[in-house]
């Protein structure tokens, strides 16, 4: 039972957030390169296994403000079924046993994970709580992943597939504390910390802003001189109305179905998302692939 618990904890549902490690593979263009292609999974399984420590950490510091979650007080640490103590050792093996694994694939790429690991405990302990902070942070985790992909198959990546990254993260935070904050009404600051200097209205306005903010950082990317020598083709822009889709499937998702706390379960279960989703990676195939 314990190792059930365990495995729960590290939340392997949740790896689907280190797919953005490839990001560097596909948009650089090396997919078929067999070499890349392996150092770009073993990149994504160092993650995998960093990002599960980083959770059994963050579930053992909150373990007592998420038993007055309604969702999360189901947590194997929360709920009782694995001791602090095994998640807290658990950890510490897990995030040495990745970050020693870590130098076999480069100097670059460890330094990365090593940065990344220690922003998670950092955040667990300090940068959750803090208002506008906690956000950026979880950001800034996404756009490490994509720094890790690269440095791992040893390609520059586009500055502007950087920022894309940043916004859309920043994006997801923001929802997900929204849903936080109508989810939990009057209890939320005692969950979080930060929440207390939230408010809906707030949110939202964050929320527009980065909403614009992502779709024209995505736009320009796809028409700028650089991604247009590189790959070729002048075609990508056509996968804007894909990505203006997904962000309005999702703020549609926020309003009108009160879900937005769990990403990772909506790009597997809302079937228009997925869809969209399937038809973007389709285009960018083509477009950098065969066109």
């Amino acid at each position: 039972m314990t190792a059930t618990a365990f495995l729960e904890a590290l939340r392997p549902r949740q790896w689907t957030k280190n797919l953005f490690v490839f990001a560097a593979l596909v948009f650089g263009r090396m997919v078929f390169n067999v070499p890349a292609l392996i150092n770009s999974l073993a990149a994504f399984a160092v993650f995998c296994v960093l990002s599960g420590s980083a959770y059994l950490l963050n579930d053992f510091f909150d373990a007592e403000k998420d038993r007055q979650h309604p969702i999360k007080r189901q947590r194997p640490i929360a709920s009782g079924r694995l001791p602090g103590s095994v998640a807290l050792a658990g950890a510490a093996v897990l995030a040495a046993g990745s970050i020693g694994l870590s130098f076999a694939l480069t100097g670059a790429f460890a330094l990365v994970a090593i940065a990344y690991l220690a922003l998670n405990v950092l955040y667990s302990l300090w940068l959750k709580n803090v208002v506008i902070l906690d956000v950026l942070a979880i950001s800034v985790f996404f756009v490490l992943r994509a720094v890790a992909g690269a440095e791992a198959i040893g390609v520059e990546i586009s500055h502007w597939l950087l920022i894309c990254t940043f916004l859309l993260a920043l994006f997801i935070a923001l929802s997900k504390r929204r849903h936080e904050m109508v989810l939990l009404e009057n209890n939320a600051s005692s969950h979080r910390e930060s929440l207390n200097e939230y408010s809906p209205y707030l949110l939202d306005q964050m929320i527009a802003v980065v909403t614009a903010s992502t779709v024209m950082a995505y736009t320009l990317y796809t028409v700028d001189a650089r991604t247009v020598r590189e790959f070729g083709s002048q075609w990508l822009i056509l996968t804007v109305p894909c990505v203006v889709f997904g962000v309005f499937r999702y703020l549609y998702l926020i309003h009108q179905k009160g879900e937005g706390g769990n990403p990772d379960k909506i790009i597997v279960s809302d079937r228009p998302f997925l869809i969209n989703l399937l038809v973007w990676l389709g285009i960018v195939a083509l477009v950098i692939y065969a066109l």
